[in-house]
């Protein structure tokens, strides 16, 4: 089969990270578009929030020379750019938890301007503006992905992948992000990866180093949950694993149900939604 990226399955950390942890919920995320709009649906939140405004800014230090990274203060540029997610466009629906987020955001920068770390050295800039190659030219199928930071290693001429963690909890062990995010930056730039790290921006002044992934293995396996991502958009078959729901779908589907509020579209025209209350689920395990 011809190459063509416009008929190929794309996947990635986040759509491969929804379809195991529950089919449904990755179609209504990555797959359903509003008959009325013709848009995807996105269900805002305050960590969701707190998390693109804090990577937002980070993000912006990587094109910056090294010497100058630093000479503005963190805090002040979230202050900045903070009125993109204030209110319900941000997911906060009373004063108070937003000003808790926003503290948190400017405790982690602050954290991070002390601790710089990595961020002081040189940086590595994929030139795509969104990353991908052919995880199966075969099977018509694209990885793709933004790796948070690339730190270049001037010893060994390698880079080093960093993902900056805003969430208080520490990263599944049996996570693919890292593997995924190996594999993009092995096949998108030319500069070998050395090491592997997260860096928990709540709690942490310096990236916690990962096992450097296997290329084979890590292929094998994302591959294989890709395939069965096509399957099931071939088939149309997308199936909760859970009969009343779960988790993960539950909020799509409040969101078909007339029970969200909508907030706006974003500039990816997506139809952006707010939960004002989540309903229960059953507490189940999931395993990625």
């Amino acid at each position: 089969m011809a190459k063509d990226k416009y008929t190929a399955v794309w996947v990635s950390y986040s759509s491969i990270s929804d379809f195991l942890k529950c089919p449904r919920a990755y179609y209504l995320k990555n797959v359903y578009r509003s008959p009325d709009t013709g848009h995807k649906i996105k269900i805002i939140s305050p960590p969701l929030s707190l998390g693109q405004i804090v990577h937002e800014v980070i993000e912006g230090l990587s094109v910056l020379p090294v010497e100058n990274r630093f000479d503005e203060s963190l805090v002040e540029e979230l202050g900045q750019i903070w009125p993109k997610v204030s209110g319900k466009q941000g997911g906060f629906t009373d004063f108070e938890t937003e000003a808790v987020y926003k503290k948190r955001g400017q405790e982690m920068l602050r954290r991070l301007m002390n601790n710089p770390g990595p961020l002081k050295n040189k940086a590595v800039k994929i030139k795509m503006s969104l990353p991908y190659y052919w995880l199966s030219e075969k099977d018509n199928i694209i990885l793709c992905g933004k790796i948070d930071w690339l730190e270049y290693l001037a010893e060994s001429d390698g880079v080093h992948i960093i993902d900056f963690k805003t969430g208080k909890r520490e990263e599944d062990k049996n996570s693919l992000q890292l593997s995924i995010y190996y594999l993009l930056a092995t096949f998108c730039q030319n500069h070998p990866v050395k090491k592997v790290s997260f860096w928990y921006l709540e709690n942490s002044e310096s990236p916690v180093e990962k096992p450097l992934p296997n290329l084979k293995k890590s292929t094998e396996i994302i591959l294989e949950i890709a395939k069965k991502i096509k399957l099931a958009r071939q088939l149309s078959v997308f199936k909760c694993p859970n009969k009343n729901g779960c988790y993960a779908c539950l909020p799509f589907e409040q969101v078909l149900k007339n029970e969200a509020n909508f907030i706006g579209v974003s500039g990816n025209n997506e139809d952006i939604y707010i939960l004002e209350k989540l309903k229960e689920v059953e507490e189940q395990s999931v395993i990625l």
